[in-house]
């Protein structure tokens, strides 16, 4: 059988880290002093390789992770290099803090790279001293504050001005002793978003042996400096820098990069105009280069071959047959070019074995791929190019882009535009036309995701996107390993200042399916995180407005089901005044047979209790129930449930029925006539799990009339659905039952005629099981 998309398992590996990690006390870590501080036991000595991915997956996990809890002094485990070895480490956003980076300043680490931890300050840059020994690779990428410091305050080691919060809002001055004086080793440097007040020429200066540069977004107003590096530098990023002449003639010096990136976030913001010359002196001068990336930029038109000759041919990548004219001189294809958000993308010929473009799927793929991770800006666009062709084609890379789409909600968690594109991409990736192609593993990572976005966004598009994504899914089985968090997240959607409408009735549609066919302890769970409550005032402010729409059906539904064998749920709805809401809803829309069918089904839950009968006992209660015996809403379903309910009060017997009217008999002679007018072979509109409250009616002298709806319950479920209730009505013992039924005296003639029918269904079941009338 062939595995299904992103079936891989997770590695031994893996699983260990996350587990260490979600257990630090119990595995490598205890905890000492007044303060509970977590440190490393003495015994455990670890090598490089688990270090590093201990810290990088803790960082995943506290992104990504809502179950996982940040750990005070996490990075404290790693300050003696006696027993932990750090070298290779990727932090990012918020949660890094300067005393992170010192509490490991005795590391040699090799590869830093630190990702908009906009908390690290100059106190942090000073750490990073500590390390120019053995640094090779470094990224500053987004750390806008690091080369700043609190102003009128002098530096301390020990000062702990990250753990205010309002430091962020104080004047800031640049910090203009750090030098990269020292760092001998280092290679890979990104200093993208560097602070225009900053001389990225005077930092630059001690660094002749880079071979790696990303200076992203970056003011250069003498690029001339560049070309310290001609012989060395091999790749250079210069995205959203604004090109020059000055500076295009700078790096056509640059005779050894392999990788030049001057691309753009759109063109509106360039004065720049990418001409046919300009594309060939890059081809003719860098002849090492296999990546390029001129995305965003104006392309004047005599940069491509004619339309009739440009649609000669299958597409070939062969420079010679280049339906761009500069990239006919390339001795070999390019292994990457970025031509997103360019007229170049929709040619036919293009020289390179990876394009980003918006003119098909490969394309929008390539560019999710490749700029996801630092231009969140372009990532959006290009998911929702892919949103378009999901929606209205058919997406022949699923397990890609679900994939990519999955690490661009991961990464971007914080960024609103990447959610909304996202979410609603992956609610038509994860559709009934993609989802046999889809494992298990990669639909729960997509569940993960999605909550992340509930939780992190009350804006209203994210939450419809996530709703109806969820509604992909089997539900409650494929929801269930996030049970508890799904239920919370929805309560949360309808509390009462929420209004829009459609995401209300989505939400009550998924809160009434998670609660459905689900075992009784996730019902109790429910209802104490304030399921019944929720439902409640949702039905309120429907009956405020008059409204009776899907929200006030389903929310009767979902009462309907999270009270099914769950007794302290059935309370909370009498306690929160559930027995008048029921009275004004049967008063305001007394036409409205779903509605009615949802309620009784409900009450007959609650009466299944017997110690909460009594607040059942009431007239105005006992006089509605036997009104709606003779109600022909939905069929048999609102007179079948109402006798339930009565059947089970009357089953409490005579000395409890303490009220004058209406009387005890003339209760009981109605229910007898609802019960003779039902045909025995209506199909129902119900779903039994058990059969318990039914047959503690049957051997009984009490009410006769009770025991007469549970067997004709009995035999019209047995009759109409016999493969389903015949073995379930056997297992829980209901045929010695139903011989009792038989045996008692005080049981009518009637009633005793269908046990035997009831009894011979089964008996005729077990001979042959196999039933293909339906």
């Amino acid at each position: 059988m062939a595995s299904k998309a992103g079936d891989d398992p997770d590695s031994l590996m893996s699983l260990c880290t996350v587990f260490c990690l979600k257990n630090l006390r119990r595995t490598m870590c205890y905890s000492e002093g007044e303060r509970n501080q977590l440190q490393l036991r003495p015994d455990v000595f670890l090598p490089g390789e688990i270090c590093d991915r201990l810290v990088n997956v803790y960082m995943d996990l506290v992104h990504t992770d809502s179950d996982f809890e940040q750990q005070d002094g996490f990075f404290q485990l790693f300050s003696d290099p006696r027993s932990t070895r750090l070298t290779r480490l990727q932090l990012r956003e918020d949660l890094v803090r300067d005393r992170d980076l010192e509490a490991i300043g005795k590391q040699d680490l090799m590869e830093l790279h630190l990702s908009c931890c906009s908390h690290v300050t100059a106190r942090g840059l000073r750490t990073l001293c500590s390390f120019r020994h053995s640094l090779r690779s470094l990224s500053l990428f987004g750390c806008s504050s690091i080369f700043f410091r609190k102003s009128g305050a002098p530096l301390a080691a020990g000062e702990d001005q990250d753990e205010a919060e309002e430091e962020r809002l104080q004047q800031r001055t640049v910090d203009l002793d750090f030098s990269f004086q020292g760092f001998n080793r280092l290679r890979l440097l990104n200093l993208g978003g560097l602070p225009a007040e900053l001389d990225v020429e005077t930092l630059l200066r001690p660094l002749p042996a880079l071979t790696s540069l990303d200076l992203s977004a970056v003011h250069l107003p003498r690029p001339a400096f560049l070309t310290q590096w001609k012989e060395r530098l091999a790749s250079l990023v210069l995205y959203n820098v604004e090109l020059t002449e000055e500076l295009i003639h700078t790096l056509l010096q640059m005779s050894r990069l392999r990788h030049l990136d001057i691309s753009r976030e759109n063109q509106r913001t360039s004065k720049f105009k990418m001409t046919r010359k300009i594309l060939s002196s890059i081809v003719q001068s860098l002849v090492h280069l296999v990546s390029l990336d001129i995305s965003g930029h104006i392309m004047l038109d005599n940069c491509t071959v004619p339309a009739f000759e440009d649609a000669v041919g299958r597409p070939s990548i062969e420079p010679c047959k280049s339906s761009i004219y500069p990239f006919q001189e390339l001795k070999r294809p390019l292994q990457f070019l970025g031509l997103y958000n360019t007229t170049l993308c929709n040619v036919t010929h293009i020289p390179a074995h990876k394009v980003t473009g918006s003119k098909n799927e490969d394309q929008i793929l390539n560019a999710i791929e490749a700029y996801t991770e630092q231009r969140p800006e372009l990532a959006h666009r290009a998911i929702n190019q892919l949103f378009d062709i999901a929606r209205i084609q058919h997406c022949s890379q699923l397990l890609r882009a679900l994939q990519l789409v999955i690490t661009a909600l991961k990464t971007h968690k914080y960024d609103k535009s990447i959610q909304v594109t996202g979410s609603a991409a992956l609610f038509y990736l994860t559709n009934t036309e993609y989802r046999s192609d889809q494992s298990v593993r990669l639909r729960r990572q997509v569940i993960q995701v999605v909550l992340n976005g509930m939780e992190q966004y009350q804006e209203v598009t994210v939450q419809r996107n996530c709703c109806l994504t969820l509604c992909n899914f089997s539900i409650p089985e494929e929801l269930e390993f996030q049970y508890h968090r799904v239920n919370l997240l929805l309560l949360k959607i309808l509390e009462p200042a929420r209004q829009d409408d459609s995401i209300q009735r989505i939400a009550v549609h998924l809160c009434n399916a998670l609660v459905c066919q689900v075992d009784n302890d996730h019902k109790e769970a429910v209802g104490k995180m304030g399921f019944v409550k929720t439902m409640l005032n949702l039905i309120q402010k429907k009956l405020q407005d008059r409204m009776c729409d899907q929200v006030m059906e389903f929310s009767w539904s979902a009462l309907w089901n999270i009270t099914d064998e769950t007794p302290d749920n059935c309370q909370m709805f009498l306690e929160c005044n559930g027995m008048n809401l029921f009275l004004d809803c049967l008063k305001e829309f007394p036409d409205k047979q779903e509605l009615h069918r949802n309620m009784l089904g409900l009450l007959g839950n609650v009466a299944e209790v017997k110690a909460l009968r009594p607040q059942l006992l009431t007239k105005q209660f006992i006089t509605v129930f036997s009104e709606l015996l003779d109600s022909k809403a939905d069929g048999i379903e609102v007179s079948y449930n109402a006798c339930g309910v009565l059947s089970h009060i009357m089953f409490d017997g005579s000395d409890v029925w303490t009220m004058e009217e209406p009387k005890r008999s003339h209760v009981m002679d109605k229910m007898w006539a609802a019960i003779q007018s039902w045909d025995v072979s209506s199909r129902r509109n119900i779903n039994y799990r058990s059969f318990e409250p039914i047959l503690r009616l049957l051997p009984q002298s009490c009410a006769p009339v009770s025991q007469h709806w549970a067997t004709w319950a009995l035999y019209n479920l047995v009759s109409v659905y016999p493969s389903k209730y015949c073995p379930l009505l056997i297992k829980e013992g209901g045929v010695i039952l139903l011989q009792k039924v038989l045996e008692l005296e005080s049981s009518h003639q009637e009633t005793k005629d269908m046990a035997r029918k009831v009894m011979e269904q089964c008996e005729n079941f077990k001979e042959d099981p196999m039933d293909t009338s339906r």
